[in-house]
């Protein structure tokens, strides 16, 4: 018996690591864009794994990221001494969105976010389900990004 129940716990775990695959294959159809390599780079300002696809790196920075379902990045702020910001182009699945002090917004494909330079943010997929917005960094200068804390894990689940 112990022998069986390991065997069986081993293939629970290869059925989870086939239906993650397919849902990720779902998610990629019903773009166009591609999800991209595992967003290590940024990782630590995640919670959860999100994906990367650099898609303009020359005149205007332009990146399809993508987030596992219950994926979301910290809040934080992207600072300009002039112009700056960034425009978010939901392209797949359901995410939110979230500006310190106010609800969150629901993201749908087609939905549009402009974030002015210094409003701290966050956003992300749903708890249940993957998405992918184009994040399009608005030229700008003196600009940088702050990463602050992470979206609290209470706060996130009173999400639906």
């Amino acid at each position: 018996w112990p022998k069986a129940w390991a065997a069986f716990r081993m293939a629970k775990e290869v059925w989870a690591e086939d239906a993650a695959e397919d849902a990720k294959a779902k998610h990629q159809s019903e773009m166009v864009f591609p999800i991209g390599a595992s967003n290590d780079g940024f990782a630590q300002y995640f919670s959860g794994k999100s994906y990367l696809a650099p898609l303009s790196t020359a005149q205007v920075g332009i990146y399809n990221v993508t987030f596992e379902p219950g994926c979301r990045n910290n809040w934080h702020i992207h600072h300009a001494a002039k112009g700056g910001g960034q425009i978010l182009v939901c392209v797949a699945g359901r995410g939110y969105y979230q500006e310190w002090g106010k609800a969150p917004l629901e993201l749908h494909p087609g939905d549009v976010v402009n974030i002015p330079p210094e409003v701290k943010h966050w956003h992300g997929a749903a708890p249940d389900c993957w998405f992918s917005h184009l994040a399009v960094e608005v030229p700008g200068e003196g600009t940088s990004n702050e990463w602050c804390e992470p979206v609290p894990e209470e706060t996130y689940k009173e999400l639906r």
